[in-house]
């Protein structure tokens, strides 16, 4: 009995470890940033922890090899996706505009099934009681409904809608469109500022009223 016992405080001293070790490889994030993927790697670590230590007769080694292939996985999965725009929408999904100038759209809530109690509920609980409040709401790819509320005051003033034109050197065709602008005038405006090279641009965006903020890769500070 005492052997049994001791066995299984050890399994579960060892996995907690083992675990703790991947989530930290892994890398920080928030419980309410987790991706699709990531919440799939968690839960399927999860069912792994629980027959690592239920199981005395299996090998706890041999029991830890699923849990380190899952983090290999999810370790080049982050590295593809940091190279590449396409993959890393495909991954971890991109965001959607669900309120655009404090018009709804419908279309886009029905493509991302999220209805209109969904968007009620987290109205509410940002303070929000009338639509005509916000000028953009984003659903991210965590599901949480980022709001922009409208500016008040006089003056050329921002919502704080900022659209992603450039990362990593690869350009946002789809902000582009949002706007209204082709990749033509993008790549002009970047040169009339002194940029002449998108690759080398590790981030560029603009807002609404016109500010742009450029990042040139590597940078010397």
């Amino acid at each position: 009995m005492w052997e049994e016992a001791f066995a299984l405080v050890w399994r579960t001293g060892f996995t907690y470890i083992v675990i703790l070790i991947i989530f930290r490889v892994m890398g920080k994030r928030e419980i309410g940033e987790l991706s699709i993927l990531d919440l799939v790697v968690f839960l399927m670590l999860a069912e792994m922890a629980v027959f690592t230590i239920e199981d005395p007769k299996e090998n706890v080694f041999l029991m830890i090899i699923p849990m380190v292939v899952l983090l290999l996985i999810q370790l080049f999965n982050s590295k593809i996706s940091l190279h590449s725009h396409k993959i890393r929408r495909i991954l971890d999904g991109s965001p959607s505009i669900i309120i655009n100038r404090g018009k709804i759209d419908e279309y886009e809530m029905k493509k991302q099934k999220y209805n209109f109690d969904d968007l009620l509920i987290q109205l509410r609980e940002e303070g929000i009681t009338q639509m005509e409040e916000v000028d953009f709401a984003i659903l991210e790819p965590s599901g949480k409904l980022s709001i922009l509320k409208n500016s008040r005051g006089g003056g050329a003033s921002s919502s704080g809608m900022v659209y992603p034109l450039i990362t990593d050197g690869k350009i946002h065709h789809e902000s582009l469109k949002q706007i209204g602008k082709t990749q033509e005038w993008l790549l002009s405006s970047l040169k009339q500022q002194g940029y002449t090279d998108a690759k080398e641009i590790a981030f560029c965006s603009i807002n609404d009223i016109g500010k742009w903020t450029v990042d040139i890769k590597n940078e010397k500070r």
